[in-house]
């Protein structure tokens, strides 16, 4: 590569949850050569835009285009029309810009990769931050193999695509930054803090965790960020709080710019997915700050959590299972789990390690981490 590389990122929201955390992470690990030129969508609205602050505080320059990323919305015959369309302009744009590393930073941005191999991107890598359904193996498959490398946020997201492309993937675990305060837990007192941090899709299990809650009735308050997504299937979170024999007992307080004081505050987090996780972002921004995790024990959930060590696993949608621990959790058991999961961070998850990683899988370079 020349002395200053031009390296595109593609990525899919402007928003500022595990994919686009991950993707400031990436910009950070740059090397001092490079020149990093992050490309957003216009599809969907973002008023405040995040993501962009927080980009172009860490020197990356940012253009938002008219970007082909597969979205469910598009699965019909004008949609289609209208990713050809994007399609078409994407590759002018590369033709125009001439970048040296296209970087497809999800999966809905593959499209991007085969048009970059044909506008004649030196170098093309896609990064594989979810877990493929079987429409996803049919559809993502080409566009996977146009890139001449891939990366993966989990053993578990390997697994699930093609062998093929698989046999090509180099797995990559994330990393967070080390807060910039740690609040000890056993400085908490009182009754149990539990927090969730996520979008409100379907599949994330706020139906599974509230109805666990309503049941175990557990010695504590639990706080619900996040909110509805932009796009595909939902749950109405406040309607169900307000159907609980205690609803006082959950705070909705949504959406959040740093959900860090509420991880603090918590003394455990909780990640009730009904599918598998590719990863769990939030699992180990809870470790490094020294909070352990209930978490489903699917996808890549099941490579951070140890259970019964730095947090407790439970059949993904077993209302009865999550109960139970909700239960019989005691702040004697919390606290030990929570060093626990300090000690996890240090080890596994911390920037370093990441970007040592990152750079070794996308550049070349050897990591010693």
């Amino acid at each position: 590569m020349s002395d200053r590389t031009r390296f595109v990122f593609l990525h899919s929201s402007d928003e500022l949850y595990g994919a686009d955390r991950m993707l400031l992470e990436m910009v950070g690990a740059l090397p001092e050569h490079t020149e990093a030129e992050v490309w957003l969508p216009t599809d969907l609205a973002h008023p405040e835009r995040p993501l962009c602050v927080e980009l172009e505080r860490r020197g990356a320059a940012v253009r938002h285009l008219d970007l082909p990323i597969m979205r469910r919305a598009y699965q019909n015959p004008m949609g289609l029309v209208r990713l050809a369309v994007r399609s078409a302009r994407l590759f002018r744009a590369l033709r125009r810009g001439a970048p040296d590393v296209v970087y497809c930073t999800t999966s809905a941005t593959f499209l991007g990769a085969p048009l970059a191999r044909i506008a004649r991107v030196p170098a093309v890598i896609g990064h594989l931050q979810e877990i493929w359904s079987k429409t996803d193996r049919q559809v993502l498959r080409g566009p996977a193999l146009a890139c001449h490398r891939l990366l993966a946020i989990s053993e578990a997201v390997v697994a699930s695509v093609p062998g093929r492309i698989a046999l090509r993937t180099v797995v990559v675990p994330n990393g967070t930054p080390e807060p910039p305060r740690l609040v000890p837990i056993e400085t908490h007192q009182g009754r149990l803090q539990f927090v969730v941090a996520s979008r409100w899709n379907a599949w994330k299990g706020h139906r599974t965790l509230l109805a666990a809650w309503d049941r175990a009735k557990p010695a504590g308050h639990l706080t619900v960020l996040g909110g509805r997504p932009p796009s595909g299937e939902w749950v109405d979170v406040p309607g169900l709080v307000s159907a609980l024999r205690d609803p006082s007992s959950v705070s909705v307080v949504g959406e959040v710019s740093d959900p860090s004081v509420y991880l603090e505050e918590a003394d455990v987090v909780l990640m009730p997915s009904d599918e598998p996780e590719p990863f769990g972002l939030v699992a180990i921004e809870a470790f490094a700050r020294g909070r352990p995790v209930v978490a489903s024990a699917g996808g890549g959930l099941v490579d951070v959590v140890t259970d019964q060590v730095d947090g407790w696993l439970y059949p993904p949608g077993d209302v009865a299972a999550l109960a139970a621990i909700l239960g019989r959790l005691s702040r004697t058991e919390v606290t030990e789990a929570g060093h626990q999961a300090r000690e996890t961070y240090k080890s596994r998850f911390n920037t370093e390690r990441f970007a040592l990683s990152w750079r070794a899988a996308t550049f070349g370079e050897r990591s010693t981490g």
